[in-house]
């Protein structure tokens, strides 16, 4: 489903809604409970103090009195219902323009108000819909793309939410109730949210130390500790500016008629509901990651790449390289199991200042002890990033290869996986990586490296979902605030 549809759609759901609120919204039934000694409606008088409702009829049924209103000015209208010796109800309905009339505050509910919010959980589904169509389409089409996890975080993300509105979902639903709704799934947010930040941050900042410990300090290497500061802190912001304007405004942030309460609760919104949309596309990145160093790529390759890293002291592979180099021969033997095609081997890497001999050459050397005859193995040994990895190796395959565009895979290790297979992308390079087992610590830190990079990636578009989100809290806030004063 294409945006043009989905824009299409909202606005006939708009036009709906508002046909809806015209038809039926100028008329409201108000249900009162009466005493079992009363046996009928002649029984109790109902007077409205300020014209702008006008009663049209009144009933009784089954213990229950039945008020019907129609509006008659903009206003509000105090109801009374009275019996022979007491008052059994004070009622408040507020009349709009077009006679529109709703119950208990001036946004709340009102004949067929639930139309709204029924309306909202189907454009959501056809939202998620169209997203869950995307991302199949494109990660069949590519694998390797940031976008691929901003829409994998989407889906998480709108599944989240329309479930929470499935389950929030009443008939009486106004527009008070539903901005409630939305902020209260918010707030809840925040019940979970700082336990789990602490745990996050004790988990991350373990495995940083870690893998400082083997791998040596650099600032990538402390990138999941990072994170999880960040999200502790913007954890307890709220709750720490909550605190301050109760001191500083001596307690009026709690007054539901004034300003600084309803500026609290939309800061508050707005940074649980886009730490919880930060938090999805992290939890995309992780799935992502996942699904690309798990995928076996299919059986028709001419040509698989190892991908270079550091070698020992004396020229042999560390078991990081060696890993890589074995996971290749692995997908080679499967291949040829499978339909009988050989692959040519690879192997990238150039000379490090601190390396006796060249990344590539020290992985041929691997591949020939291994058996794999030389004329099966095309050594590139200049690069000196993943990204010219794939590069030489491509203009190397170019020269070697009759086809025009020969099949090719990469082998490197799992947390690579993506990230190299993000760099073939951009060069155009058409490719499927294969990845070899690793040491737990290095995923925390490549999903996170992976996360920055697709925030980075896809920055305009995550600003528009959070520039939604912003402008809908901020509209669920006005919501209560003139519900609650006028």
């Amino acid at each position: 489903m294409k945006k043009r549809s989905l824009i299409i759609i909202g606005a006939a759901f708009a036009v709906i809604s508002v046909a809806v609120m015209l038809i039926f919204g100028r008329s409201y039934t108000v249900s009162v409970p009466v005493p079992p000694d009363v046996t009928g409606a002649e029984q109790i008088t109902v007077s409205v103090e300020n014209d702008a409702a006008e009663l049209t009829d009144k009933r009784f049924d089954n213990g229950r009195l039945y008020l019907t209103f129609r509006g008659k000015e903009k206003g509000k209208s105090l109801i009374v219902a009275e019996g022979p010796d007491e008052i059994y109800a004070v009622h408040v309905v507020y009349s709009h323009r077009f006679g529109i009339i709703t119950d208990d505050s001036f946004l709340g509910i009102f004949t067929g108000s639930y139309i709204f919010s029924l309306l909202i959980i189907v454009y959501l589904i056809l939202i998620l819909f169209a997203r869950v169509r995307m991302f199949r389409a494109d990660t069949r089409e590519n694998l390797y793309q940031y976008k691929n996890v901003k829409n994998a975080g989407l889906i998480i993300y709108l599944t989240s939410l329309v479930t929470g509105e499935i389950l929030a979902f009443s008939s009486d639903d106004g527009f008070i109730n539903m901005a409630e709704d939305i902020l209260g799934s918010v707030s809840q947010f925040s019940f979970f949210a700082l336990p789990i930040a602490f745990i996050v941050f004790v988990f991350v900042t373990v495995s940083n130390i870690e893998l400082i410990r083997n791998e040596g300090f650099c600032w990538t290497n402390f990138l999941g500790c990072i994170l999880a500061v960040f999200v502790c802190v913007f954890t307890v912001i709220p709750e720490i500016l909550n605190r301050f304007l109760q001191t500083a405004a001596f307690g009026y942030v709690n007054n539901e008629r004034g300003t600084l309460f309803y500026i609290q609760k939309l800061f508050e919104a707005v940074v649980f509901s886009c730490m919880t949309y930060m938090e999805c596309i992290l939890l995309g990145t992780i799935i992502l990651g996942i699904r690309a160093a798990k995928k076996i790529p299919a059986f028709d390759k001419d040509y698989i790449l190892i991908l270079g890293c550091q070698i020992r002291a004396d020229g042999t592979l560390t078991p990081l390289l060696k890993g890589r180099a074995d996971r290749a021969v692995e997908f080679a033997e499967m291949q040829k199991n499978d339909n009988g095609k050989k692959v040519v081997f690879v192997p990238s890497g150039g000379k490090g200042s601190d390396e006796v001999i060249a990344e590539g050459q020290a992985i041929r050397n691997y591949l020939v002890g291994s058996g794999i005859s030389e004329d099966r193995i095309l050594t590139e040994d200049k690069s000196e990033t993943t990204y010219e990895n794939l590069k030489y190796s491509m203009e190397l395959i170019k020269k070697h290869s009759s086809s025009e565009e020969p099949k090719i895979a990469f082998s490197t290790t799992n947390y690579h996986v993506f990230r190299a297979g993000i760099f073939a992308t951009e060069q155009g390079i058409k490719a499927e990586g294969i990845g070899s087992k690793t040491k737990s610590y290095f995923y925390i830190n490549a999903f996170v490296r992976e996360f920055v990079a697709t925030i980075v990636s896809e920055k305009r578009s995550h600003i528009k979902v959070i520039a939604v989100m912003v402008l809908s809290m901020f509209a669920c806030v006005t919501t209560l605030y003139l519900s609650n004063t006028m």
